[in-house]
C-alpha cells in the first residue's frame, strides 16, 4: 500500500507538461513539487528528499540524462526512483536513460492509465527500500546497545582480577587469574573495535588527527605481542630503517589496526616461522606499512572478499574467527584516505599492505 504522503518532484522546463501531470493525478493522494530546470531541481534536492522523481529528458542547459547522472552519483539521493519522461523512443535513447541510472521511463504522449501504474510500481519499490533501511537501522541500534552494555560487566571482571592478585595466591591460582584477566581484556578490545567499527561505518566517528610517529606506535605493538610470539616460538621482527614514520593520523585507531594485523599474522603462523612488520616511505605514498607472515596464505577467492564484514578465511587449527578484524582495518584505513590490500608472500604466507 502506497503511503498517502508520498511526494513527487516533477522536473520539466515546460510548465504545461507539469499541468498535464497535475490533471492525470488530480484524484491521487500525492504531493507534487515542480522544478523548471535541472539546476533548480538539484538545488531543491539539497534540502528536500522526494519519494519519486519524474524527469523530462529534453531540457536546455542541463538535459535530463545529465541531471539523472548527477542525482544517482550522490549517495544521499541514489535510492530515489527516477522515471524519465521522453518523446525520444529509440532504443539508443532508452539505453542512454538506463545507463544514466534511470529506474524506468514513460513515453510521450503520456497514457494516464500506464502513467499511474508506473508511479505506483516505483513508489512500492521506494516504500520497500525505506522499510528495509529502517529495519536495518533498528537492528544496528540494538546491536550497538548490546555491545555497549557488555563493557560494564567486563570492566568489573578485569578489576576484580586485579584486586584478587593483591592476595596471596598459589602459582596455579595466579595462572588461572591471569588467564581470566587476559580473556577479559581481549573481550574489551573486541567490544571497543565493534563500537569504533559501527561509528566509522556510519560516518559518525570523528578522527583525532595529529602528527604521529607510526614507527613508535608499531614498536609498542610489537613489544606487547612479543611474549605471545615467544610462547608460539615465532620470530616477531621489525624493519623501520627507510622512514621517519611521521604521518597525520589517529594514533589510537592506527594502533588498533596494527594490533589486528599482528594478531592475525601470529594466529595463522606455525613455530619457527617469522612475522615481519616493515614500515617504509616509497615514492608515491607518505608511508607504507607491511605485515609479512609465512603461514598457509589465502586463496585468490578468499582474498577478494577477505575485508568484507563477517567474512573469514579458510579454517586453520580450529582457530575462532569473527570476520570483523580485517573489516575494521579496511574501514579505518579508508577513513584516513588510505588503502589496504593483501597479496601472496612467496613461497608461503601473505603480505598485508597499508598505504597512507
Amino acid at each position: 500500500m502506497i503511503q498517502t504522503s508520498a511526494s513527487i518532484l516533477v522536473i520539466d522546463d515546460e510548465i504545461n507538461n507539469f499541468e498535464v501531470i497535475e490533471i492525470l493525478l488530480h484524484k491521487s493522494p500525492y504531493q507534487l513539487l515542480y522544478a523548471a530546470s535541472g539546476f533548480e531541481a538539484l538545488a531543491k534536492l539539497e534540502t528536500h528528499r522526494p519519494d519519486l522523481i519524474l524527469l523530462d529528458v529534453m531540457m536546455p542547459n542541463l538535459d535530463g540524462i545529465e541531471v539523472c547522472r548527477r542525482i544517482k552519483a550522490q549517495v544521499a539521493l541514489r535510492h530515489i526512483p527516477v522515471i524519465m519522461v521522453t518523446a525520444l523512443n529509440s532504443k539508443e535513447n532508452l539505453v542512454r536513460c538506463l545507463e544514466a541510472g534511470a529506474d524506468d521511463f514513460i513515453g510521450k504522449p503520456v497514457n494516464g492509465l500506464e502513467f499511474r501504474a508506473r508511479l505506483r510500481s516505483m513508489l512500492r519499490i521506494k516504500k520497500q527500500y525505506d522499510d528495509l533501511k529502517e529495519s536495518l537501522r533498528l537492528r544496528e541500534d540494538l546491536s550497538n546497545m548490546l555491545v555497549h552494555d557488555l563493557r560494564n560487566p567486563l570492566t568489573n571482571i578485569v578489576l576484580a582480577c586485579r584486586i584478587l592478585q593483591l592476595y596471596g595466591l598459589t602459582e596455579k591460582q595466579q595462572q588461572k587469574l591471569e588467564q581470566i584477566e587476559y580473556s577479559g581484556r581481549r573481550l574489551e578490545a573486541m567490544i571497543d573495535s565493534l563500537l569504533i567499527l559501527a561509528k566509522l561505518d556510519s560516518g559518525k566517528l570523528m578522527l583525532n588527527l595529529e602528527q604521529i610517529n607510526i614507527c613508535g606506535i608499531a614498536q609498542d605493538a610489537i613489544a606487547d605481542f612479543q611474549e605471545i610470539a615467544e610462547q608460539q616460538q615465532i620470530n616477531l621482527a621489525s624493519d623501520f630503517s627507510d622512514t621517519d614514520g611521521k604521518i597525520l593520523a589517529d594514533a589510537s585507531i592506527m594502533r588498533r589496526v596494527l594490533d589486528n594485523l599482528l594478531s592475525n599474522a601470529l594466529k595463522f603462523s606455525l613455530p619457527n616461522m617469522q612475522v615481519l612488520l616493515k614500515i617504509d616511505s616509497p615514492v608515491g605514498c607518505q608511508v607504507r606499512i607491511q605485515i609479512h607472515d609465512q603461514g598457509r596464505g589465502v586463496s585468490d577467492e578468499v582474498r577478494r572478499r577477505l575485508f568484507e564484514k563477517f567474512e573469514t578465511g579458510e579454517s586453520f587449527r580450529a582457530i575462532p574467527q569473527t570476520g570483523l578484524g580485517l573489516a575494521f582495518c579496511k574501514i579505518a584505513i579508508e577513513a584516513h584516505q588510505g588503502k589496504i590490500s593483501v597479496e601472496a608472500n612467496e613461497p608461503n604466507g601473505t603480505i598485508f599492505t597499508i598505504e597512507l
